[in-house]
């Protein structure tokens, strides 16, 4: 792997998938040695999955109950 003139290298798809690394997650590098290690930023989740919900908050325009709703869903006659 080569690191481009921005300074930038890719993560291995299956690396990304193991420590669930998707686009927008934040990182933070550490020196450690003569190594560099990259791990999840301390106190933050799926920033991806939370602007998702945070995005379609408030927007459903249903009068069903949480109940029928859940029925509706699984398939209950």
């Amino acid at each position: 792997m080569r690191i481009t003139t921005k300074g930038q290298v890719t993560i291995p798809q299956d690396i990304r998938e193991r420590l669930r690394l998707l686009p927008a997650t934040e990182v933070v590098f550490e020196i450690d040695g003569n190594a560099v290690k990259m791990r999840r930023a301390p106190g933050t989740r799926n920033a991806r999955g939370e602007r998702i919900v945070e995005k379609l908050r408030g927007r459903a325009t249903t009068t069903m109950s949480t109940a029928q709703l859940m029925k509706l869903t699984r398939g209950d006659p």
